[in-house]
């Protein structure tokens, strides 16, 4: 039996939600009562015009969300007396008024200024919200995103049927679901464009990033309040953002909290650590640790993106009138995240996986059967519930849009030891609802993690003599560079580029200038070699001079592309 339909008023919301139904509770996370009002309005006027009853529950002391209606029931309660009594009223309005009513509530934030606490504002919401779906009611609420606890908001959105973000970026309205229970369609979780012409989703992946960066610029839950180091060193460098950067490189009690805080981000590495001192800004680590998932080090492949796009955009900065070409003019923003060194060690702690780890790191007799032993063991694995909810956080930030889950390990991609193809890195195409790719991810967390135990890593560590070096395995989580098309995404063009070029064909070539090895689709064409198929090899001193004459370039091109396949 198809459920049955409830038009919201506005036929594009209709279209990305696919239609409201009855029992809906829908929650509204917004940075102005305007927002909200821009939603509710049409909401009601259209239950209205449906001949559905409508009831407003006023109780805050903002400006009324709906207009003056006579086939609207306005019902004032107040909150004051506390949440019991507040809660009770709520339970006798429902009840009394029966079933398939629609229900408009003031910013939920309101109870918060009265009862001082985040956690009773989610019990109301967790006794209110399942009474209204058994009555088969619509409902609509608002709160205000960003200013209440994170396990509130959790509460929350368990306990609604749908829970939709919206914020404005550079003056533009966006929506970004992030439940929507029981319905799906290949855009439903992605950020749309609103706009009184059409409501685009945004797929690109530059301007995805750009508009996720700049509205959840806190996108993870906060941490625990420890004594640790960890938490008293960024609580101590907090005082000083922004400050004067000038003042700041002479005060020698920031140098040192700087220079600690990164050796925990960053690790410890002398070759490292003076370029990454010059070049990290306080401000650069502290977005670090705005989207660091659990803690401890990011590895050195995190380390690596993150100083060589610094160091692009440092010189630009210090040069910029002797410099023509702009590199802040090319750079995709990113908004990665990272997940910490110390989880992977819970994680093999809490499932017995500590001691295999040890056992085979030692014993240079290791089979691929049993590796795949391994991996299953690994795939069995589960995590603490507070880094699975900072999981569903990082997810909810990226919605649909395909990520990349890559191996970051502290020896990785460090001076002298560049772990090529050692470790994992895990496409996801991330579609589905958000159980479903929460299950994806954390399968390709998992396997990046169990490919720390490779015998092909294991080998290469041994026979650079770091058998027994200290390997924590981070992780470095990245927005995939492209666009859909036709149910499949990939890039318009992606490479390798090398600083010295050892294959230079020509004495036309400068080798010291470097080389790229450019493809059409996903990047791993252009990494691993695949047979019969060939990358454009690019000089950087003479991009335009080709190694292959005649026929021979048909015959040494590209023929096949990588992509991710939306649909599968």
């Amino acid at each position: 039996m198809q459920p049955t339909p409830v038009h919201s008023g506005i036929p594009y919301l209709d279209e990305v939600l696919q239609g409201l139904r009855l029992g809906d509770n829908v929650v509204w996370q917004v940075d102005e009562l305007e927002d909200y009002l821009y939603f509710v309005r049409p909401f009601a006027n259209q239950a209205v015009v449906d001949g559905r009853r409508c009831v407003y529950i006023r109780f805050a002391p903002h400006i009324p969300v709906l207009d003056e209606n006579p086939r609207i029931e306005v019902v004032n309660l107040d909150p004051s007396p506390g949440f019991d009594y507040f809660s009770g009223e709520v339970h006798r309005v429902i009840e009394e008024r029966g079933r398939e009513v629609f229900y408009v509530f003031d910013n939920l934030s309101a109870l918060v200024e009265e009862w001082a606490t985040d956690e009773l504002l989610a019990n109301f919401f967790q006794v209110t919200c399942p009474y209204l779906f058994e009555l088969d009611t619509v409902t609509y609420f608002a709160l205000d995103r960003g200013r209440h606890a994170h396990s509130a908001v959790a509460r929350i959105r368990d306990t609604t049927q749908i829970l939709v973000d919206t914020y404005h970026v550079d003056g533009q309205l966006y929506i970004h679901p992030l439940k929507v229970w029981d319905r799906y369609s290949p855009q439903m979780f992605l950020p749309h464009v609103v706009s009184g012409d059409s409501w685009q989703p945004v797929f690109q992946s530059g301007v995805a990033a750009e508009v996720s960066a700049v509205a959840r610029k806190y996108p993870l839950p906060s941490a625990d309040n420890t004594i640790a180091p960890w938490e008293s060193v960024y609580r101590r460098l907090s005082r000083y953002r922004g400050s004067d950067g000038a003042l700041l490189r002479s005060d020698p009690e920031f140098i040192a909290l700087k220079q600690e805080f990164c050796r925990m981000l960053i690790g410890s590495h002398p070759e490292f650590d003076s370029i990454a001192d010059r070049y990290f800004t306080l401000d650069d680590l502290f977005a670090v640790r705005d989207r660091l998932v659990g803690s401890g080090r990011i590895g050195g492949k995190a380390a690596g993106m993150l100083l060589a796009r610094r160091i692009l955009l440092t010189e630009e900065e210090e040069n910029r009138d002797a410099q023509e070409f702009k590199f802040s003019d090319y750079l995709e923003p990113h908004d990665s995240f990272y997940i910490g060194s110390d989880v992977f060690f819970t994680f093999l702690v809490n499932n017995d996986l500590f001691r295999l780890r040890l056992q085979l790191t030692r014993d240079s007799k290791f089979s691929r059967e049993e590796f795949e032993e391994v991996e299953r063991r690994f795939l069995a694995g589960t995590f603490p519930p507070a880094v699975v909810e900072q999981f569903r956080s990082l997810l909810d930030y990226f919605g649909q849009a395909p990520i990349i889950v890559r191996s970051s390990s502290l020896l990785e991609d460090s001076f002298g030891n560049a772990f090529a193809g050692k470790y994992r890195s895990e496409f996801c195409a991330n579609q589905g609802g958000p159980d479903e790719r929460l299950e994806q991810f954390l399968r390709a967390v998992k396997l990046v993690y169990a490919s720390a135990l490779n015998p092909d890593a294991l080998s290469y560590r041994r026979k650079r003599g770091l058998g027994e070096s200290d390997e924590q395995m981070a992780i470095l989580v990245q927005r995939v560079s492209g666009m859909p098309y036709k149910g499949w995404f990939f890039p318009s063009i992606a490479g390798v580029a090398f600083s010295r070029n050892l294959y230079a064909w020509s004495d036309r070539i400068n080798p010291d200038k470097g080389m790229i090895r450019l493809v059409f689709g996903l990047g791993t064409r252009a990494v691993d070699r695949v047979g019969g198929d060939y990358p454009r090899m690019i000089a950087v001193s003479n991009p335009e001079l080709r190694p292959e004459v005649g026929r021979k370039i048909a015959r040494y091109s590209q023929h096949h592309l990588d992509l991710l396949d939306l649909r599968s």
